[in-house]
């Protein structure tokens, strides 16, 4: 009971302004450029959420014996979903979920990209992400996961260099993260 009071309170305590110091601005931009950067290389479409904790509604939760991971998880597939990531229209979104409050990170994959991606290695990614975010090297972390989701992404989605650019290969989703 203590520690799900103790997360309760981590939860409680935390906002987006945490959100916002752990990517100031001037990271936000290069970030929101790497995406625009790699979307330009393949059809995917790669949206990124750091959330500082989760919402009360999630936390009411752990009080029915659901372990702080697995709403986690929960909470990705629902932002999944809030934003639109499923709806590409070659099913090629990715999100990439970074909960603060529990040093958590989730990778939630369209059908169209889990189908190539095995669960063992977005694993393998998201274990490279937390160790860089151990040391608080948050953009380290979020650029290597940005770099192999394009690599993945060029891989099975890759654009003809042709159309680079055109009109032909919308931009589906916003490119800058989202913080809260």
């Amino acid at each position: 009971m203590a520690n799900k009071l103790k997360t309760f309170i981590k939860h409680l305590w935390m906002d987006a302004s945490d959100a916002r110091r752990a990517i100031p601005p001037d990271m936000l931009q290069r970030v929101t450029q790497r995406v625009a950067a790699s979307e330009r290389r393949h059809s995917g479409e790669i949206r990124i959420c750091v959330e500082a904790s989760l919402p009360a509604s999630y936390l009411w939760r752990l009080s029915r014996q659901q372990p702080i991971s697995a709403l986690t998880r929960q909470r990705a597939l629902s932002l999944f979903g809030k934003l639109r990531v499923w709806d590409t229209e070659h099913n090629n979104g990715v999100l990439i979920y970074v909960l603060l409050a529990e040093h958590a990170i989730e990778i939630v994959a369209d059908r169209g990209v889990a189908r190539h991606v095995s669960p063992a290695q977005w694993q393998a990614m998201v274990a490279r992400m937390a160790s860089a975010f151990r040391e608080k090297h948050y953009e380290d972390g979020l650029t290597q996961a940005l770099e192999e989701t394009s690599a993945i992404l060029m891989t099975h989605f890759a654009v003809d260099a042709t159309q680079n650019g055109s009109p032909g290969q919308p931009n589906e989703l916003p490119d800058t993260p989202l913080l809260q």
